[in-house]
């Protein structure tokens, strides 16, 4: 018995002890593949007969398959003389076999030789078809048999991540982990940083699905596509800032930003946010942000008691930005008028936000709504406020004086 030493990232200890299905979903840079790939390793490793089938949807040549990666993973462990690594096939320790397939080259008849095999694991498994994934998962039938699936998400309806994240995903033998590149203590060692750097600030629309795990979006539907980009800055000592907040409710967090106009661009440079932040905690949240107490807040409204509470016990200069049928348009049409909106990196609620910040999407025929959705606004909502006075009502009617009237009949 060869003993490994395998460092493993935090994020996927859940999927360490045994279940029937395991998956791990995020962007690029998480290490997902790598994770599987060295447990494949150490399981034919210490398991005698052990056999494993790696799968994807389409695998047109042996070098689309995940082989090489595990063959990487047995050079790195010094396993050579321990594996007979073939052409299409590796044989491991004690009559054991890892085989590549993919799963649109074979019938459901050509699919049963896979009842006794041990393991599946399913790469690109955004990527595996409803049919697919109903015939892998009764064929994998042997007594402690496990499946196994990585992916970065495309579509809530995509049958893996039905299957995962849906309806009905929270049976007690599944386990699922979000796993992006912030979770990987070695993301550093290499290039992907400057790339996930690059994308950020050169291809936003892009980003969250490439680096985040979050799902393809229709672009077009992106309120502030191509208008915002995240690079670094330093704010002018003698700036204009306005300070916003939008108090949390339940599940959806309390969210602060501030910021200033230069150039016609707005600049966000400090955010502060938290899920079932108590009142209590409410001023020390606001505190991480600089000039917490020296500069006017504009809060929403909608608690009057919260806003009273800091002003009249811990003296922030805040009050309540106004609002008006149609604000949120309006607001989003100035914001929108802005040269560009620079986020600086620190500021990651927002950032995600202006990725997100979308209109209604027919589900049916893809049209987009002139309905703004009522999700990731809870920091653009604090942006929204803090520009009060900055944003105008553009329904507002206009007020008449007797000359004004006068003037008019006129005409």
């Amino acid at each position: 018995m060869t003993a490994l030493d395998i460092p493993t990232a935090r994020v996927f200890e859940p999927l360490l002890a045994p279940s029937r299905y395991k998956g791990a979903y995020g962007g690029r840079g998480s290490g997902k593949s790598h994770f599987f790939g060295e447990n494949i390793v150490e399981e034919h490793l210490s398991i005698p007969g052990h056999r494993t089938v790696c799968i994807r949807e389409v695998q047109k040549s042996i070098e689309r398959s995940s082989k090489q990666l595990i063959v990487d993973k047995i050079n790195k462990f010094g396993l050579n003389s321990l594996f007979d690594v073939q052409d299409q096939l590796i044989k491991t320790p004690g009559d054991g076999l890892i085989i590549f397939q993919g799963m649109q080259n074979h019938t459901a008849d050509s699919i049963k030789s896979l009842e006794g095999f041990d393991r599946a694991w399913i790469e690109e498994a955004q990527s595996i078809s409803a049919y697919s994934w109903r015939m892998l998962r009764p064929t994998m039938r042997k007594a402690g048999s496990e499946i196994w699936a990585s992916w970065n998400p495309a579509s809530p309806e995509d049958p893996i991540d039905d299957f995962f994240r849906g309806p009905g995903s929270d049976r007690a033998d599944l386990v699922a982990v979000r796993a992006n590149w912030s979770d990987n203590p070695w993301f550093n060692d290499g290039t992907l940083p400057t790339e996930r750097v690059e994308d950020l600030r050169a291809r936003p629309d892009e980003y969250g699905h490439i680096w985040e795990g979050d799902y393809v979006t229709i672009s077009d539907a992106i309120i502030f596509r191509n208008r915002v980009s995240v690079e670094d800055f330093r704010s002018p000592e003698e700036a204009r800032f306005y300070y916003g907040v939008d108090w949390g409710f339940a599940k959806d967090p309390t969210a602060a930003v501030r910021c200033f106009i230069q150039d016609e661009c707005l600049f966000i440079d400090y955010e502060a946010g938290g899920v079932g932040v108590e009142l209590d905690d409410t001023p020390a949240l606001l505190e991480e942000i600089p000039g917490a107490y020296r500069w006017p807040w504009k809060a929403d409204g909608a608690r009057p008691e919260t806003i009273s509470f800091l002003a009249n016990r811990f003296g922030f200069k805040i009050s309540a930005a106004e609002k008006w049928p149609g604000s949120v348009e309006d607001g989003v049409a100035r914001l929108k008028a802005f040269k560009k909106i620079i986020v600086h990196p620190r500021c990651k609620g927002i950032a995600e936000e202006f990725r997100k910040y979308s209109y209604k999407v027919d589900k049916k025929t893809e049209d987009i709504l002139p309905v703004i959705a009522d999700a990731w606004n809870h920091y653009i909502d604090a942006l929204r406020y803090a520009l009060d006075g900055v944003i105008q009502n553009r329904r507002r009617m206009p007020k008449f004086t007797q000359q004004t009237v006068q003037r008019i009949a006129r005409q």
